[in-house]
């Protein structure tokens, strides 16, 4: 039997005896029990979560495994939005927990002071499909819509505009980013789902991504 690094197995039993909401084997179903890199990664995720679902806020639990972008509290699963595609650059550094500094702005509609009936309040009808999350430490995750081009198409034109911006950026600068540029985070859903998400973020709301083990 191959000799398996104490960190591994501690990591299995973390993920395997979490408290309550994580214990009914539903936190991460497609795990690979027999993937190491898959067992850090779903421990160090579930670390982050247990601070989370202490406090009373909502926060987001962003899986790009699974494909699917989780609204939680308390650990518990409010809503679900499923991930029709992404692409990540320095997909290394999506580590710990992230803050919503930006959200996107919602233009309001107009009340007619002069009109005799009830106005409609801002919906989520009111909200964008397409737009720019920025958290804190440094990340800024583009939302985009895939639903005319397909998933794969759009998985394409997005790594072709990732590449044209780093050879210009090397053909400005020279060399490679440096650290200091923000890892990005790209993703596509489907329209309705975009506004639910645009819909759902508020200020200072965490969030937490779970990697594949290969990107």
């Amino acid at each position: 039997m191959p000799f398996m690094p104490l960190s591994i197995i501690l990591s299995a039993l973390l993920l395997f005896s979490a408290p309550g909401w994580a214990a009914d084997g539903e936190v991460f179903p497609d795990l690979d029990a027999n993937d190491p890199v898959a067992l850090q990664e779903g421990s160090r995720v579930l670390e982050e979560e247990v601070k989370l679902a202490a406090r009373p806020q909502t926060y987001l639990l962003i899986d790009l495994v699974s494909g699917g972008i989780h609204i939680k509290a308390r650990g518990v699963e409010l809503h679900r939005l499923p991930i029709a595609a992404w692409t990540a650059a320095e997909l290394s550094r999506l580590t710990g927990t992230f803050r919503l500094i930006a959200r996107p702005p919602v233009v309001r509609r107009k009340i007619d002071p002069s009109a005799t009936t009830e106005q409609e309040p801002i919906s989520l009808s009111d909200m964008p499909v397409e737009y720019r999350l920025s958290f804190t430490p440094a990340l800024t995750m583009d939302v985009e819509s895939a639903v005319e081009q397909g998933a794969m198409e759009w998985i394409r034109a997005t790594s072709r505009k990732a590449w044209t911006r780093l050879r210009l950026w090397k053909q400005q600068l020279g060399g490679e980013p440096s650290l200091n540029e923000a890892p990005t985070l790209t993703i596509a859903l489907s329209s309705e789902q975009a506004q639910s998400l645009a819909w759902s973020t508020v200020d200072g709301m965490p969030a937490i991504i779970r990697r594949p083990s290969e990107p």
